[in-house]
């Protein structure tokens, strides 16, 4: 059984630097048994490019405008939106004019992982698609052909 977690302000870990976008493990699926959940901030033209996982993920925006891609369908989400992806379906975002934040869970464990393999290898900025495209096959992330959002 896992334990409680309280984890406030002052105790959160540093940000995890993935692709640019500054993602806060708050509770990781060693930590649940199951589920994660992170704080995604970003700045202004920050987000992965479009990709697909086996886990279901949903975002929470709380501050700011984030475009968001699933399967082909576009929106921009504000600040009380919420978007939940399918494991399986392709998809990106990108932080908006001034950046943003928001609040995602995954269905099982594995990103908090993948993420803290991104923060070590791979320099903050535009990624190199074939160092993310290694790191994240273990992971059974894929990422789109085109590799970049619209």
């Amino acid at each position: 059984m896992a334990s409680p977690i309280v984890l406030t302000p002052e105790m959160r870990p540093r940000p995890l630097n993935v692709v640019g976008e500054g993602i806060t493990v708050l509770a990781s699926g060693a930590a649940t048994g199951s589920y994660e959940v992170f704080l995604q901030a970003g700045a202004e033209g920050t987000g992965p490019p479009p990709h697909s996982h086996g886990w279901d993920e949903c975002f929470y925006v709380t501050a700011g405008e984030v475009a968001f891609g699933v399967e082909g369908e576009a929106l921009v989400g504000r600040p009380g939106t919420f978007v939940h992806v399918p494991a399986g379906a392709t998809h990106w975002f990108r932080f908006g004019a001034g950046g943003g934040q928001m609040l995602s869970v995954t269905s099982r464990e594995g990103a908090s992982q993948l993420f803290a393999d991104i923060d070590r290898e791979i320099a903050p900025g535009t990624p190199d698609v074939e160092k993310l495209m290694a790191i994240g096959g273990p992971y059974g992330v894929a990422f789109a052909a085109e590799a970049a959002a619209p």
